[in-house]
Parts: C-alpha cells; sequence; structure tokens
C-alpha cells in the first residue's frame, strides 16, 4: 500500500511497513497537555517532555514553550475558560486547540512575563519534590500536596492580576472578564 501511495512521505515509509507513520518526537521545551483529564481535579496535570518521549494522539503538544506559557495554560483563568468551552467525555474534561487558541490574554509587560515564568517554574520546582509520585497522583484533588497547592495559587494569583477585574470571587467571574475580552478580541 505504501509503495503505490501518491503520497511521497508514505512512499518513503515503503521499506518500513512495521512502522508507525507519524512520530510525534519530543525534545525538552515540548510542552504536553493531555486532551483528556478528570473533572474532580482543580489543574490538568500538564508539563514538559524529555528528549525519550513520543506523544500519542491523546495528547497535545506545544514545541519549543516558554515557560510562563505553561504558567498561563495552567492557570484557573485557563481551566475556567477550557471547562465552558472545551468538549467532554462522559464527564472528563476535554483539552482541545480551541480552548488554547481562543484563550483571550491581554498583552503583558516584560516584568509581568517574568513574574509568571518564575511563579511556573515554582509549580514545575515543587513537583520534583516528589519523584515517587506520577502527576495524576500530583493532582489528585484529595491528594495533592499543599505546597504544590500554595505554588499553584501564587501562580493563579499573577496570571488574574493581567486581567480587568482583578481579584475574581469565583469561575463566574472569571468568565465574564474572558467573554468581553473574547468578545474584543473577535470584533477586529
Amino acid at each position: 500500500m505504501r509503495r503505490n501511495s501518491p503520497d511521497e512521505g508514505a512512499r518513503n515509509l515503503a521499506t518500513a511497513p512495521h512502522q508507525f507513520r507519524e512520530f510525534n518526537a519530543c525534545d525538552e521545551n515540548t510542552l504536553v497537555i493531555p486532551s483528556t483529564s478528570s473533572a474532580n481535579r482543580q489543574y490538568i496535570p500538564m508539563g514538559y517532555a524529555d528528549n525519550d518521549m513520543i506523544v500519542t494522539n491523546a495528547m497535545y503538544m506545544i514545541y519549543n514553550a516558554p515557560i510562563y506559557v505553561f504558567g498561563i495554560i495552567t492557570s484557573s483563568m485557563n481551566m475556567a475558560w477550557m471547562k465552558t468551552i472545551g468538549g467532554k467525555l462522559k464527564t472528563d474534561y476535554r483539552y482541545t486547540n480551541l480552548c488554547y487558541n481562543s484563550f483571550p490574554f491581554p498583552k503583558i509587560s516584560a516584568e509581568k512575563k517574568e513574574e509568571i515564568k518564575q511563579a511556573a517554574e515554582e509549580v514545575l520546582v515543587t513537583r520534583e519534590f516528589y519523584p515517587e509520585k506520577t502527576l495524576a497522583e500530583l493532582y489528585d484533588p484529595y491528594k495533592m500536596p499543599q505546597d504544590l497547592r500554595g505554588a499553584h495559587a501564587r501562580l493563579d494569583d499573577i496570571v488574574e492580576s493581567c486581567y480587568p477585574g482583578y481579584p475574581f470571587a469565583n469561575d463566574e467571574a472569571r468568565l465574564e472578564c474572558l467573554f468581553k475580552l473574547y468578545e474584543k478580541m473577535t470584533k477586529k
């Protein structure tokens, strides 16, 4: 089939019929986001891949993702957006490219970007204190370590401070702000 394909890429793989066609190989700057995550979690467990990881279609990847991007999309603001416009698999969250590409985020200063980066690094470093735990275990809502919960709370506060209307009382207030920004963003 590969040998007779009109697609040159497929024809080139005719000598290796046992191989999958696509290899979604990562480098150390690839941010990996599971497409499905438990609806019980406050945050979707996401993180950076290492050079040995190959990602399946059950994940999204952001290549060359700066740490501040991790900070923004792991925040409560992005989670509120995802819960509202993302899909569901049964009752579980579905993070999609729509969640990422349509997320309204205001222009920020280099200093604010650095603040987000430092807080995101704190989340990542705090997770390293628990090498025996998987991300699923770290983000279990009943077993999440307090220091990790605190690191996320500090990150949330910094990300939310980028938005008009800060501080937000709840997800309803976050969404009101986000949809106003989205409306402005799409009127251009």
